[in-house]
């Protein structure tokens, strides 16, 4: 499948993109959302672009590489802040969770889709493999995965149909790991829209990339580069992500409730941020269009002071 850029409108509406203004792309991908951040920058204009995946980086330099205006950084999002000084850009976008090439890629590992390695790392040149850390991890401790970042009723069902399966032959193929959760729930608990694996795969791919952790990181050093009156954007594609997002925008958008109640509230317990609009989903033409969209969620913020 084509990789198309979700709620690119919604984005760049967030945004407010100004012509001489400096943005960054966390999650570069493919590029769909720079190369519409671009469209709107003059020569004055600078957009970093960050992302793990080496493919993605290959991508970025082979498009942009001769652009002045771009900027790219081969590492993760959440260590922007390392590489940009405080309060120096006017908006950043985070657009989380797996581009479509990386899915659509069977190699890759993210898929049950087709059968591939059971990889599942974002940046595949580093860390280890899915089937690596299922070789190796408790029971209990993959059921906990599974659970939290998967929220499977089945968790404790999955890990120990994995510790049998693991005990005959390493699982290193995405369709052995699909077959197994399969089996493992049992047939009248399969919905009719969605395969038995999503929940694993999901909690899998997101233990095996420190997602959750990357994410509340890459919120706060977005943050600190944010100029006053600058915009963050986040797209987020599953309820873990989303509710880190939005309390973390909720969290900077309300006084410091130490103070509530009382006649006066010192500068330094006000709101830091304030949300822009609500969070918003894609249209229905968008996910007819683009399936992929359906569970998108965009929240935006802008920086107060």
């Amino acid at each position: 499948m084509q990789h198309v850029p979700v709620m690119e409108t919604e984005v760049i509406e967030g945004l407010s993109i100004k012509s001489d203004g400096c943005y960054v792309d966390g999650t570069y991908g493919r590029g769909g959302h720079s190369k519409a951040i671009l469209r709107l920058l003059s020569t004055h204009g600078r957009l970093h672009v960050f992302d793990r995946d080496p493919q993605a980086i290959s991508h970025a330099r082979a498009t942009w590489g001769t652009d002045e205006r771009v900027h790219i950084h081969a590492q993760e999002f959440s260590t922007m802040a390392d590489v940009l000084p405080a309060q120096c850009v006017d908006g950043v976008l985070l657009d989380l969770g797996v581009s479509s090439p990386q899915l659509d890629e069977a190699e890759r590992g993210f898929s049950f889709m087709s059968d591939g390695p059971l990889d599942m790392r974002m940046n595949n040149h580093a860390g280890q493999t899915a089937a690596q850390l299922l070789a190796t991890v408790s029971v209990g401790d993959l059921a906990r995965v599974i659970s939290r970042f998967g929220e499977d009723r089945f968790a404790l069902k999955i890990a120990h149909a994995v510790d049998k399966a693991r005990q005959q032959k390493n699982i290193e193929r995405t369709s052995e790991l699909a077959e197994i959760v399969a089996q493992a729930i049992p047939r009248r608990f399969h919905e009719i829209k969605k395969h038995p694996a999503t929940r694993t795969f999901q909690a899998i791919r997101i233990w095996v990339n420190s997602e959750l952790e990357q994410l509340t990181q890459g919120l706060s050093a977005a943050f600190t580069l944010l100029n006053p009156h600058g915009r963050l954007a986040v797209i987020s594609f599953h309820s873990l992500e989303d509710r880190v997002v939005k309390n973390f925008m909720r969290d900077r958008s309300q006084d410091d409730p130490h103070f509530r109640g009382l006649p006066h509230i010192p500068e330094s317990a006000k709101a830091t941020a304030k949300l822009i609009g609500r969070a918003q989903k894609a249209s229905d033409q968008e996910v007819a269009a683009n399936p992929r969209s359906r569970s998108a969620v965009l929240r935006v913020m802008e920086r107060l002071r």
